[in-house]
């Protein structure tokens, strides 16, 4: 049956063509293989042993929940000690969603051995038992890629291959996949090079980036070079990486790379066009590390937003507020607007906290008490010292200003400013400096009748 069904979409030499394909022989060709199916595979012995298979995957479908609870009451008994619960998460991961394929499986293997005891035709449930054996080994082996996405796409397409090949398909496949082509010129593009040329571009990207995580994680182990430099070099590097991923995944598949020339006008066209935004941000970002005006870790504000930096990318800077709100700032934008630095060339920050007393105050008193305010922080500098200054002569209040200097402001500037006002509010309460209450003085001119009710 397998040989017939080669033979069926063994594409012939005369097939191919320089123009492209030909319809009329691929539609024949589908036609013949709706012929073979009805001969073949809808006859009563194949239907039969189709029932069967159906039959096992309702059965291992149903006893699936009661396996999982059977499984997990036994993983949890203390019969493994530690070790079962140390790679518990492990097994419930990697093994648990293999359950029900592997009863599966098992099914299959027992309904087959008994079908050749009585000498019936097995061909069909040979081939279950071989895709089904493929698919388990594929998925145990992919389980250990972390992302879930890219495991399932990569079972799934390993698993066609083999698939292919082991009901004798995949030389024939290839074979029709190379038809299905068009010209562009002196270059030919089928179906079979695309789809080599995005398996090739997919191992050699995941090599690419495996490679350029490995070289910025040493470059972060280099102390002595800046975190500007190790987080340019490490972009630079990514982006080399990547570039001669994909040269060498097209080299790979037999493409010309010359031919990629005939493109160079409009991807220029493009990047002046629509790309201009893009490619401002890219060489923004790479001024802003080069230059080192903002690195991670600086305290900045720009356009009313206030925190650290947190990240330089190749588009945006992402900037961490205190109320832990994460604001993607374009490149461009700290390149052409102006940019509060408060940790460029010193941490330093000097912080001012204006105070107002009564004019009935000990004046001096006021002064001390709030510089030994200042000095119960552990935040607040001893050098440069905390001072208070006499800055006027208010309607209701002498002006007091109190200065002290911080060098972590990441941590936040209005709480030390909270925290400073509460202890002087206690000092001066205890050493009786009044805070003053807003005065008016009222003039009234011309006689005044004034009745007294009691």
């Amino acid at each position: 049956m397998l040989n017939g069904l080669g033979s069926l979409v063994r594409v012939k030499k005369g097939m191919r063509v320089d123009t492209g394909f030909n319809i009329d022989q691929i539609s024949q060709l589908f036609q013949d293989l709706i012929v073979w199916v009805q001969t073949h595979v809808l006859v009563i012995p194949n239907l039969v042993q189709i029932a069967v298979i159906l039959l096992t995957y309702v059965l291992a479908r149903g006893s699936e929940k009661w396996l999982h609870t059977v499984f997990s009451k036994i993983l949890d008994g203390s019969w493994g000690g530690n070790w079962i619960q140390r790679f518990r998460i492990q097994l419930d991961q990697i093994f648990m969603p293999l359950l029900m394929p592997t009863v599966w499986l098992i099914l299959m293997g027992a309904t087959q051995f008994a079908m050749r005891q009585l000498q019936w035709q097995t061909a069909i449930f040979d081939i279950g038992v071989s895709l089904l054996t493929a698919w388990l080994v594929i998925r145990l082996a992919l389980n250990f890629i972390a992302d879930p996405w890219w495991s399932r796409a990569v079972a799934v397409s390993v698993w066609v291959v083999a698939a292919l090949d082991i009901i004798g398909l995949l030389a024939p496949t290839l074979a029709f996949m190379d038809v299905l082509a068009v010209n562009l010129g002196d270059l030919r593009i089928s179906l079979l090079s695309v789809a080599k040329a995005l398996v090739a571009l997919v191992v050699f990207l995941w090599i690419a980036n495996a490679a350029a995580q490995l070289v910025e994680n040493r470059l972060r182990a280099l102390t002595h070079m800046t975190p500007s430099l190790q987080v340019l070099f490490g972009k630079l590097i990514r982006v080399l990486f990547i570039a001669i991923a994909i040269l060498v995944a097209l080299n790979s598949v037999g493409i010309d790379l010359t031919a990629l020339t005939v493109f160079s006008g409009a991807l220029g066209l493009g990047i002046g066009l629509g790309l201009q935004k893009l490619v401002a941000n890219l060489f923004s970002g790479i001024i802003l590390l080069l230059d080192r005006s903002v690195k991670p870790g600086d305290v900045i504000a720009i356009n009313q937003t206030y925190g650290w930096i947190n990240s330089i990318g190749a588009r945006y800077v992402s900037v961490v507020t205190r109320d832990g709100i994460e604001h993607l700032i374009p490149n461009e934008e700290l390149i052409n607007r102006p940019v509060e630095n408060w940790s460029h060339s010193d941490r330093k920050v000097r912080v001012r906290l204006p105070i107002g007393v009564s004019y009935e105050s000990d004046l001096h008193m006021a002064i001390e008490l709030a510089i030994e305010a200042a000095e119960n922080f552990d935040r607040i500098l001893d050098a440069p010292k905390p001072i208070c200054l006499v800055k006027g002569y208010g309607d209701n209040a002498v002006d007091l200003e109190l200065r002290v200097w911080i060098q972590d402001a990441e941590k936040g500037v209005s709480n030390i400013k909270s925290s400073i006002y509460l202890k002087i509010w206690d000092l001066y309460h205890e050493n009786n400096i009044a805070f003053p209450y807003p005065q008016r003085d009222i003039h009234v001119r011309g006689p005044i009748k004034v009745e007294m009710d009691r």
